[in-house]
């Protein structure tokens, strides 16, 4: 390992990034030096901004994709080698706002029901009734599950910040079964080295296999992932009553702006919603006057 890898490694465990965030930014960097043949410390912003279009132009990334380098390239430029460069001559891309894409319900038990394995049904039902992310259900531990009180505590999510969400009845019988079959001693789901099961979380691989062999074996067309289920967990939340602020608690959103966005995706919000053209006393369409234009003969 360089001296500059080992130096932004400790910059990033010293702010108490996630591993998942550290192996990125890493990886990014590492990428970027490669690109141009140089030392990253002989790096400019000018030389960001042409890898950033290269990006986008040529290897077609996502904006948010490329974000992610340039995030990861900004801080080893400002908080490892102390270059203070301005926003300005480190832009990030912009990236249009989409909705998410739900599942209905109906959707979801075919998945469910469609699941290849015990373990992946269990996977699938963990996501869907309690909206985790991926990487918090995979370091999931078995002493986790509170039967006793019916609540699953979701330690170090994305943050580093703790919560607690319920567990379902109807996820405590499966996981009941899935624990009498598979027996997890520390981690709930654990992963396997060479081959054999080991007391390793299991990889994020496994869990989107998990989706999507079982969108594939319902005849599910949208494109499965645990982030879908996560969205799909906090619409039904909302269509079944729950307010924004609980949501925002279960999910572990920091502002409650990023939970707002599934007042979009509810239905039932959109439909109790009295549209200002329905207060209006028109005229019947049949009164409206006809006109247009003669055809050439």
């Amino acid at each position: 390992m360089t001296h500059l890898r080992q130096a932004m490694l400790e910059e990033l465990q010293r702010r108490n990034y996630a591993p998942s965030t550290i192996a990125y930014y890493l990886d990014h960097v590492e990428q970027f030096a490669r690109f141009f043949g140089r030392s990253p410390d002989r790096l400019t912003p000018t030389h960001l901004r042409t890898y950033q279009a290269y990006l986008l132009r040529d290897r077609k990334l996502t904006p948010r994709t490329v974000k992610l380098h340039v995030c990861a390239v900004r801080f080893f430029f400002n908080k490892t080698l102390r270059r203070r460069y301005p926003v300005e001559d480190t832009p990030y891309p912009k990236a249009p706002r989409r909705l998410p894409q739900v599942l209905s319900v109906d959707e979801v038990t075919r998945l469910i029901n469609a699941a290849q394995s015990l373990s992946h049904r269990t996977m699938l039902m963990v996501l869907y009734s309690t909206g985790m992310r991926n990487a918090e259900l995979r370091h999931l531990h078995v002493a986790d599950i509170d039967s006793r009180r019916m609540r699953i505590h979701i330690q170090r999510g994305k943050g580093g910040r703790d919560r607690y969400v319920p567990l379902s009845p109807t996820l405590l019988t499966t996981l009941r079964a899935y624990y009498r079959w598979m027996q997890p001693q520390t981690w709930l789901f654990p992963g396997t080295v060479a081959g054999w099961r080991a007391d390793t979380p299991v990889t994020a691989k496994v869990l989107w296999t998990a989706c999507v062999v079982a969108a594939q074996r319902a005849g599910i067309r949208t494109r499965v992932s645990p982030h879908l289920l996560r969205h799909s967990y906090a619409t039904q939340l909302l269509e079944s009553g729950a307010d924004l602020r609980t949501i925002q608690l279960l999910l572990g959103h920091v502002e409650i702006r990023h939970t707002a966005v599934y007042l979009h995706l509810s239905q039932r919000h959109l439909q109790a919603v009295a549209n200002p053209l329905d207060a209006l006393v028109v005229s019947a369409p049949d009164t409206a006057p006809r006109s247009r234009l003669l055809r050439k003969p």
